[in-house]
C-alpha cells in the first residue's frame, strides 16, 4: 500500500470512529467524580467539595452518562449514603478506573476537586501526584478519549505529565497559583461553580472549559481575589473530534433541583460561618 493510501485509510478509520463516537454519545464512557478533603481552608468542616461531587456526577446522567459507569468518591463516603460514594483514595480510584474502562469501550472523564500544592492534589490522606494520576490515567484509559478536570490550587502542574494528543486537561489555577472559594459559607469552589454554571449552556466539554475559565476570571475581578488563578486549558490535537456533543435542553432537562441534602458540618451552620471565600 502507498504511503498516500495508508494516510487516507488512517483519516477515514479516524473520522469513522469519530462518527460513532458522537453517535454514541457518552453512554459507554466511564467517569470517576472525586471530593478529596472535608475542611475548607481554615481548618473547619466544610461541604464545598462533596457538593460539587454530588451535582457534577447529577449533570454527567443529563447528558447520557450511564449511572453504573459513574463512581463517585467522598472522604466521608457514610454521610451520603444516597448517593453511594466510595471511599476516596489512590488506590480505590486506580482500581475503579481499571474495573469500568475493562467493561467499556468509549472515553474516559473524571473531576478532581480538593485542596492543591505545588506537589499535587489532597485525596483522602495522601496527595496524588502528576506522575502518579498519570499512571492511574494510562493504565485505564490508555488511547481512549480521555477528559480530566482538576480543580485545586496548582493544579497546573498536572498538564505538562497528563497532556496527550489523545486528551483535554483542564485545571483551576496555572502552576504557581491558588484558586479561590474553599470556604465554610460557599456551596462550591470558584472554579466548581463556574463549571457547572457553564454546562447548562455549553454544548460539549471545550466549551465548558473556555465558560468556566472566563467565569473564574470576571468573578475574581468584581470581588478582589488577587492573583488570578488562571485557569489552564490544554486540548489535545485528535481529542476535539472525538468528543460527543450534547444539546443545551437535554442538560436542562436532566438538571436536579439542587436542593440541599448534603448534612452541615457539625462545628456549626453556615450562618456562623466566615463570609470570606479563602485560598485552597
Amino acid at each position: 500500500m502507498s504511503m498516500r493510501l495508508l494516510l487516507s485509510a488512517m483519516l477515514i478509520a479516524q473520522l469513522a470512529f469519530a462518527a460513532a463516537a458522537h453517535a454514541a454519545g457518552y453512554g459507554d464512557w466511564v467517569a470517576v467524580v472525586v471530593a478529596g478533603d472535608y475542611h475548607a481552608h481554615s481548618g473547619a468542616d466544610s461541604e464545598v467539595f462533596d457538593n460539587a461531587r454530588r451535582d457534577i456526577a447529577s449533570d454527567l446522567y443529563a447528558i447520557g452518562f450511564e449511572p453504573d459507569n459513574v463512581v463517585q468518591f467522598s472522604v466521608r463516603p457514610e454521610r451520603y449514603a444516597l448517593q453511594h460514594p466510595r471511599k476516596s483514595g489512590d488506590q480505590n480510584i486506580a482500581t475503579a478506573m481499571w474495573d469500568l474502562t475493562n467493561r467499556t469501550s468509549g472515553g474516559c472523564f473524571a473531576y478532581f476537586t480538593s485542596h492543591g500544592s505545588p506537589s499535587g492534589i489532597v485525596v483522602g490522606d495522601e496527595t496524588l501526584s502528576p506522575a502518579n494520576m498519570k499512571h492511574i490515567v494510562d493504565n485505564s484509559c490508555g488511547g481512549s478519549p480521555t477528559v480530566i478536570f482538576i480543580s485545586a490550587c496548582y493544579s497546573g502542574v498536572f498538564i505538562p505529565a497528563l497532556a496527550a494528543d489523545n486528551r483535554m486537561i483542564v485545571t483551576a489555577a496555572r502552576p504557581d497559583r491558588t484558586s479561590f472559594g474553599c470556604s465554610e459559607s460557599l456551596k462550591y469552589t470558584f472554579f466548581d461553580d463556574c463549571f457547572l454554571k457553564s454546562f447548562h449552556s455549553a454544548g460539549d466539554f471545550p466549551d465548558v472549559a473556555r465558560g468556566a475559565a472566563a467565569c473564574v476570571a470576571a468573578r475574581e475581578k468584581k470581588e478582589g481575589f488577587r492573583p488570578a488563578s488562571e485557569p489552564q486549558i490544554s486540548i489535545g490535537r485528535d481529542i476535539a473530534s472525538l468528543l460527543p456533543t450534547w444539546g443545551q435542553s437535554m442538560v436542562a432537562a436532566g438538571e436536579p433541583s439542587r436542593t440541599e441534602t448534603t448534612p452541615q458540618s457539625k462545628r456549626g451552620s453556615f450562618v456562623s460561618a466566615p463570609l470570606a471565600p479563602r485560598r485552597r
